[in-house]
């Protein structure tokens, strides 16, 4: 069969471990989620189990889709999406979601479809690949501050300033991975250490703006707080205390081999145990074997990730795989590490294994992106870069001219 039919191409071993990971999330997802069918009372465990199903296959006809479209298209559809991501950023700021006095407008609903989608996961994936083309078409000149604060800097503050009173995570983490992509590309130092000390008093002088006018600016600078604080007094009374302690049980329960499948007795104490706090459930249920698979796992994406970067021959195709592939592991292990109370409590969830909607599909939609890059140099069996054909193709156009 001629290998441009296949369905799958690229990094194999990549395919293959996602493609576990996604099996592997059935088992906790449907277990966990009995906390919300018999306790909360919402649904059954078989309707959660359908949902996550559906979500997965979906997530992945996403990324046969993305692998298939060459990687150099991705600098002309980062242009075109970057500002409908910032509108749609906006957009969610604006919708006044209050919980408790806190801002929690992270969501948009989708109308007739029923679903709502966070439009945070959107923009961070379009940012690192518009970040990826601005450093390598500038790679081969020097770089001066002044000079690239409109082009780089204004869509990055722009995207992490958007979500920075709602999520401060998922703004923290984008910002850092930026940076991170900034300095593999070849920025400055002292342009890089600017940035950083600016970022530091802009945060500050959110932080004492909203503490000042709390009514004025919602926000959930509290929350951060608290978190803070409860994660230093391990003792403190709080509901984010009482998940990590709840957590904690649950890992100390599961001992080296775990309970086994399905027999949890933590999620039915844990309100997110299908999501910011699966880790614990798994461990739980699969021992200590299984928290250090998972691991592992993530670590094995992480090898892979490096190893395209590696083997790509474009500057682009390199820093793309870094920008969209890193904070995916780096979610991970934050999501794990507050399993085990070594971070406070963030809301990050477990990518390509906790139950959810939107995050999983751009999840999803990043690996695609890897897979085209990796199916650049395995077409065929060897290393060869796809080519653009700008016949007919405006996309293609729009590439080839950046």
């Amino acid at each position: 069969m001629n290998k441009k039919y296949n369905l799958f191409s690229g990094d194999l071993v990549l395919w293959g471990i996602l493609a576990l990971l996604a099996i592997f999330s059935f088992f906790p997802v449907f277990s966990a989620s009995s906390n919300l069918a018999y306790v909360v009372g919402k649904g059954t465990p078989w309707e959660y189990l359908f949902k996550h199903m559906l979500i997965l296959i979906f997530g992945f006809g996403f990324m046969i889709g993305v692998h298939k479209i060459p990687y150099q298209y991705f600098k002309g559809i980062s242009i075109l999406l970057l500002p409908v991501s910032i509108l749609l950023l906006l957009y969610t700021a604006t919708q006044g979601t209050i919980i408790d006095g806190a801002n929690a407008s992270r969501w948009i609903r989708i109308p007739f479809v029923g679903l709502s989608f966070q439009t945070s996961t959107l923009a961070s994936v379009v940012l690192m690949i518009y970040v990826a083309y601005y450093l390598s078409k500038n790679n081969e000149t020097p770089q001066t501050f002044k000079a690239s604060i409109v082009p780089l800097w204004l869509p990055v503050s722009l995207v992490v300033l958007l979500i920075l009173p709602s999520n401060l995570s998922t703004a923290v983490l984008i910002f850092l991975m930026v940076m991170m992509l900034v300095f593999l590309g070849g920025y400055p130092i002292q342009h890089l250490l600017v940035v950083l000390g600016v970022a530091l008093l802009v945060l500050t002088l959110f932080v004492l703006t909203a503490k000042a006018f709390p009514e004025a600016i919602p926000n959930r600078v509290d929350t951060w707080i608290s978190r803070i604080e409860n994660y230093k007094q391990s003792t403190a009374a709080g509901s984010d205390n009482y998940q990590v302690e709840r957590a904690k049980i649950a890992i100390a329960t599961g001992g080296v081999t775990g309970l086994g499948v399905g027999k949890s007795v933590m999620k039915n104490f844990l309100p997110q145990s299908s999501s910011d706090f699966i880790y614990a459930i798994i461990v739980e249920e699969f021992g200590l074997v299984g928290g250090i698979g998972l691991i592992l796992s993530y670590l094995i994406i992480l090898f892979r990730i490096i190893v395209i970067s590696h083997r790509t021959p474009t500057i682009f195709g390199k820093l793309v795989v870094i920008g969209v592939g890193v904070p995916i592991i780096f979610q991970a292990l934050i999501n794990m590490g507050v399993a085990v109370q070594i971070l406070p409590v963030t809301g990050q969830t477990l990518p390509m294994v906790s139950s959810g909607g939107t995050a999983a599909w751009m999840t999803c939609i990043a690996f695609g992106v890897i897979l085209s890059v990796s199916a650049a140099y395995y077409n065929n069996g060897e290393e060869s870069e796809t080519k653009v054909s700008s016949e007919d193709n405006p996309l293609a156009i729009l590439s080839e001219t950046l």
